[in-house]
């Protein structure tokens, strides 16, 4: 059956980008603002994301960040994309996240994930403990969670209050196909990391489907695809606008992590041809241009890939060129 754009829901995830001159208490003003124009755009989700010791990320705390978009919104689901769970005891997110679902009822997200979002030092500052022992009990940790959110769990004698009996939707998120196995063998619906590596995509998702047992929570696989996207009202525009994405990465690429920058006019020189391989493999799933462009590209990856929901990440350095942004991508759904 050929999907169509017009019927996919479509969400957007927020790195909390901190840009070249600005600190995290301006990022924090724009999201919300971001937050408020895409909810009336049609947006179904708005997720934030757990990073560390990243100086271009302001979300490490991550829950405290959702509560702030989630108190100047009004519909939209918010959420984790994702809370690294190997970071934090089950319990606690259970009550974070119990806490932010009793303020918020019906409207938030819990997507987990299994790596640390920062390096192994930090990694280890945070947790006090090996990170490879915590990471191969995250199964068992996402089970735990489950628990604590369970109406059954009143008869322990650990409990999350607030969070017990709340119904919180748990997505298992991923890089990779070890995600995949997880999430089918859970019946939990499944967020790949597309915007930055899209290598495995379409084995994990496979994988996912082809494995996925129905639960409680989910009759039949759910996927959703996270995309960078960069529009603007021509190609030229929106090309120019994805050079901030661009240099970016070159920091992840390289190690020298930046503020994002902003756009110049030609890349030339910037990257060496290293980089620019590494660039075009961990951007595969990008999609840069005017409306008609996204529009036909992300239609053909929509009947590639057959996935349920389509999240955007937009890393652009002016903030209405973002907001427009946004606004032509629910263009896009919306016809």
């Amino acid at each position: 059956m050929k999907k169509s754009l017009s019927t996919t829901p479509y969400s957007l995830l927020d790195l909390a980008t901190v840009i070249q001159g600005k600190k995290p208490a301006d990022t924090f003003k724009t999201s919300l603002d971001l937050a408020q124009h895409v909810e009336g755009w049609g947006y179904n989700r708005y997720w934030l994301a757990e990073h560390h010791n990243m100086i271009s990320v302001a979300s490490s705390a991550t829950s405290v960040v959702i509560g702030h978009i989630a108190a100047g919104t009004k519909t939209m689901r918010v959420g984790s994309g994702g809370i690294m769970l190997p970071n934090h005891s089950p319990l606690v997110i259970a009550e974070q996240f119990g806490t932010l679902e009793s303020l918020f009822p019906g409207r938030i997200d819990l997507g987990l994930g299994r790596a640390p979002g920062t390096d192994q030092v930090t990694a280890m500052a945070i947790r006090g403990e090996p990170r490879l022992q915590s990471a191969m009990s995250f199964p068992q940790d996402v089970k735990k969670l489950q628990q604590y959110f369970s109406a059954e769990n009143s008869s322990s004698s650990v409990r999350a209050v607030p969070g017990e009996g709340l119904d919180i939707p748990i997505w298992i998120l991923g890089s990779s196909t070890d995600s995949a196995h997880l999430a089918a063998s859970m019946g939990l619906p499944y967020a790949f990391a597309s915007h930055f590596a899209p290598a495995q995509f379409i084995t994990a998702i496979n994988i996912y489907r082809q494995n996925f047992r129905p639960s409680q929570y989910l009759d039949k696989p759910y996927v959703l695809a996270c995309v960078n996207v960069v529009a603007a009202d021509t190609d030229g525009e929106a090309n120019k606008l994805a050079t901030s994405l661009y240099q970016l990465f070159k920091g992840v690429i390289t190690g020298k992590r930046e503020l994002l920058p902003p756009p110049v006019d030609s890349m030339e020189g910037i990257l060496s041809d290293y980089e620019e391989e590494q660039l075009n493999q961990m951007l595969a799933c990008t999609f840069i241009g005017s409306k008609a462009t996204v529009q036909q590209d992300l239609q053909q990856f929509l009947e590639q890939t057959q996935v349920d929901e389509i999240m955007a990440s937009s890393h652009i350095y002016d903030h209405p060129a973002r907001l427009r942004s946004y606004e032509i991508l629910a263009e896009v759904f919306t016809g």
